[in-house]
């Protein structure tokens, strides 16, 4: 099975096409690929490209638990620069369509910067999927770990919880993440972004990503994070979103349709053995 793995913001990817596919990539493979002691490393798997129509291609996206994402900003990104590396396409806008939705990529001259256009954000409860509440769910409260905290929930193709903070840090995200991920309100679970407002055009974020924990940089995370911050008027419709792995730009449009733009770099490409299979097991992590 051969691999291309790339990172955006070191939010990082593999590629793998269709055809290389020998065996299924059931979840404990899934796993064992992602797995940074045991396999190649990765914060999930793009399972393409499935050439469509019309400068269309199709993606999937597993994460590194096994489960099947409905939409990744950095996976798409890092999905549309290898398309243009591969020749499929040019700096010309393109579709990529995965099981969540479509999004319009554009790759500049040269590979970078990367461009997409994720959809637009929805805060409606019955849309996200949302159980606590009807109609938007905006500066809702809740205890989380002992601490009172505010929080909008949200939609982009997959559900995020936004949660508002005067600080952010790692110790947050990895403490409060996976209760909010998991919250019974979630029915799908959610991604989960610590918010702080620096001015009207930047933002910081720390991120518990569903599937995945906690990762250094989010593409859909920038986008709902940046969109509920101008759906609160706290920021103008361009903004720089920081996170540990660097800086998007975001623009946030009047319907809160979000296009996202960033830099993406190849790292590596390789062939993943097929005997990294026969001594994997999911226990293995567990007891480290």
């Amino acid at each position: 099975m051969k691999f291309y793995k790339y990172h955006g913001l070191g939010n990082d990817y593999l590629v793998i096409h269709p055809e290389e596919v020998t065996i299924p990539l059931t979840t404990d493979r899934v796993q064992a690929i992602c797995d940074r002691h045991y396999g190649v490393g990765s914060d999930g798997i793009l399972l393409g490209p499935v050439e469509l129509e019309n400068l269309t291609y199709g993606v999937r996206i597993f994460n590194p638990d096994g489960s099947e994402a409905e939409k990744s900003g950095n996976g798409l990104r890092i999905f549309a620069r290898h398309l243009w590396e591969q020749g499929l396409v040019d700096a010309s806008p393109f579709t990529i369509i995965t099981t969540g939705s479509s999004a319009r990529a554009t790759v500049r001259p040269g590979g970078n910067p990367v461009s997409v256009e994720m959809g637009r954000v929805s805060f409606r409860a019955e849309d996200i999927p949302f159980q606590g509440a009807s109609g938007e769910v905006i500066n809702k409260s809740k205890t989380v770990a002992g601490q009172d905290i505010t929080y909008c929930a949200a939609t982009i193709g997959n559900p995020h919880c936004v949660v508002l903070c005067d600080d952010i840090s790692r110790d947050l995200a990895v403490t409060s993440g996976p209760l909010l991920e998991n919250d019974r309100d979630f029915p799908n679970r959610a991604n989960v972004q610590f918010i702080k407002i620096i001015n009207r055009n930047t933002i910081a974020l720390e991120v518990w990503e569903r599937g995945a924990g906690y990762t250094l940089a989010c593409g859909s995370a920038a986008s709902v994070a940046a969109a509920t911050a101008r759906r609160l008027n706290l920021c103008d419709p361009e903004i720089a979103v920081l996170m540990p792995g660097g800086r998007l730009d975001i623009i946030v449009n009047k319907d809160y349709s979000v296009i996202l733009t960033g830099p993406v770099t190849p790292i590596a490409e390789g062939v993943i053995r097929p005997e990294m299979f026969d001594s994997y097991s999911p226990e293995i992590e567990k007891q480290a």
